[in-house]
């Protein structure tokens, strides 16, 4: 088994090198690059990765991309604000000398993400179990315009592995407020209105309530301490803005041809 390591980027200099530093077990290390600024694909080249640059086709499509650009069959996809744990390199550079016979087609993998300096394991944010190791022959990135995965071939078999990505996203409160207004909680709001989903005036007015109670009392974040009340608080603006935009999208006259 030889494997790709990919990572989809677009001004990461602060992240790439850590990303691909963890990542140096793979027999080849992609990354696809979205025209950045700054010196992403610099530090990329000279830590022996192989750069492609690509132009923005949204996650999903660009995470294909970098997939179908690869060398190997055998993808690990790593997002460039990702690393790999040590015990996860050490679990999948054994599953590189499994016979054939004793492999899975695509391993499902817990990610531990970190706020405000810990780690976050209640709140719904924990295990948050992906698939990122898998046989491209027999899975792809789904066409979802947030929260893209990876989705299987019909009859085939999948595992899960007992060690963690380590999830380093949110650098801290303004970053988090402004991934909600600028990415979650529009995209959000554009896949459920290209679903047909419809929300009113009431759920604009309570879908915050509902998510800050199931995020910090259901889910347990209380356990987080004040990170948890934090990461919930947002839950509930995100829940809010959502709703909100997707209610101006419905309202939202048709052009007059």
């Amino acid at each position: 088994m030889k494997i790709s390591a990919v990572i989809i980027t677009f001004n990461e200099e602060d992240k790439i090198a850590d990303a691909i530093k963890s990542v140096e077990w793979a027999d080849e290390i992609l990354v696809v690059d979205s025209e950045s600024a700054d010196q992403t694909r610099k530090i990329a080249k000279q830590l022996g990765a192989t750069v492609i640059v690509q132009k923005w086709l949204g996650f999903s499509k660009q995470k294909q991309f970098a997939v179908d650009s690869a060398g190997n069959d055998w993808i690990f996809s790593l997002d460039a604000d990702e690393r790999v744990s040590d015990d996860l390199k050490r679990e999948i550079t054994r599953i590189k000398n499994f016979p054939a016979s004793e492999l899975a087609d695509g391993y499902r993998i817990s990610r531990l993400s970190f706020y405000m300096n810990r780690p976050i394991r209640h709140g719904g944010w924990y295990p948050d179990w992906q698939i990122r190791f898998f046989n491209r022959k027999k899975g792809r990135w789904s066409d979802a315009v947030i929260h893209e995965s990876v989705v299987m071939a019909e009859k085939t078999k999948t595992a899960k592995l007992k060690a963690d990505i380590l999830h380093l996203s949110v650098e801290n409160a303004a970053h988090h407020h402004r991934m909600i207004g600028e990415r979650y909680a529009p995209f959000a709001a554009k896949q459920m209105f290209q679903r047909g989903r419809q929300t009113s005036v009431l759920n604009v007015v309570f879908a915050g309530f509902i998510a800050f109670f199931r995020t910090y009392f259901i889910k347990a974040g209380f356990l987080d301490g004040f990170a948890g009340f934090c990461i919930a608080r947002f839950a509930a603006h995100h829940a809010f803005l959502k709703h909100l935009l997707l209610l101006e999208m419905q309202n939202k006259p048709e052009k007059r041809k």
